[in-house]
């Protein structure tokens, strides 16, 4: 697979993998509000207000991540970490455009 880093800031990487992109992501479950916090270290920090039991957390934290970055929930992949609050994830979709758009909500 080609892959590549797209976007980094210090340690943080979004990588291209085949059909999409991958990074790692940080949950903070029962939050007062669910949000993408930002870049912290090398993982990307969310927020969400579920508990972390029976998958709730993971389920709200994949409906924040695909509308913080204009995708459907169903590409948003879990690849590591299902049960921790330190994820791999992959976003499924045109590489380009999800990186364009991830530079401009992080800046």
């Amino acid at each position: 697979m080609d892959k590549w880093v797209f976007f980094q800031s210090s340690s943080f990487k979004v990588e291209r993998v085949g059909d999409g992109i991958r990074f790692k992501v940080k949950i903070q479950p029962k939050s007062s509000r669910s949000e993408v916090v930002g870049i912290q270290s090398d993982y990307l920090k969310i927020k969400v207000s579920s508990p972390p039991t029976r998958g709730k957390a993971n389920k709200e934290f994949i409906e924040v991540i695909a509308s913080w970055l204009k995708v459907k929930p169903s590409r948003v992949i879990i690849e590591q970490g299902e049960n921790t609050r330190v994820k791999r994830i992959k976003i499924q979709g045109d590489p380009e455009k999800l990186i364009n758009h991830f530079k401009n909500l992080c800046g």
